[in-house]
């Protein structure tokens, strides 16, 4: 028994892309991912990402705790597939002191209200929906005490461009709330509050 164990453990040990040896829980991952809505947010941040969510490690595998419908632990490899070409990122908190095993445990508490939440396609700052990159902020906000990027006013994104202005009408008609916080995928990507571990 302990020989098939072992064979067991070793064949799943080679199965696991390497890179995955340098995730850690609460590691932070970015795609752009292939929704109706992705371009239009990729154009309105000046970014090439449009998604993400935090990473959690549970029985012997990755999950990524995420805001889709409903917010919900997706596997990796079935996150990372709804991703443009495979490409994403993965970034961590600089300072790694911080994420001791009771604020990962405060993380994980913080972000357990929102499961079961519809995704917010209005992207408002209440907690009635919630979309991804304001349920990673408030994760990491409630948990840790830390604010991964600045928060913007709609009206400061770039909303020249036709395919966001289409997107805009199509969601908010010709009521757009220009003052509407908002924390983008792009604002928490380009903290220096975090460094890049994966690149693929």
């Amino acid at each position: 028994m302990r020989c098939i164990a072992t064979l067991l453990l070793t064949l799943t040990a080679a199965a696991s892309p390497r890179w995955e040896s340098q995730l850690r829980e609460g590691d932070i991952i970015f795609h752009a991912s292939r929704s109706s809505q992705s371009r239009a947010i990729q154009l309105a941040t000046r970014s090439p990402y449009s998604h993400m969510g935090i990473l959690y490690r549970e029985h012997n595998r990755w999950f990524v705790y995420v805001a889709v419908q409903p917010v919900k632990l997706t596997p990796l490899s079935d996150w990372i597939a709804r991703g443009r070409d495979g490409h994403f990122v993965v970034k961590r908190l600089r300072d790694t002191r911080l994420l001791t095993p009771a604020a990962l445990k405060r993380m994980r508490a913080a972000g357990e209200r929102f499961r079961g939440r519809n995704y917010d396609l209005y992207f408002e700052w209440n907690d009635d929906r919630i979309y991804c990159s304001e349920l990673v902020w408030k994760i990491y906000k409630t948990g840790l005490g830390v604010e991964i990027g600045h928060l913007q006013k709609l009206r400061e994104f770039d909303l020249t461009h036709p395919a966001v202005r289409e997107k805009m009408r199509e969601r908010y008609g010709n009521r757009i709330p220009a003052d509407e916080p908002v924390i983008s995928p792009a604002a928490m990507f380009d903290s220096k509050l975090l460094v890049e571990v994966v690149r693929r």
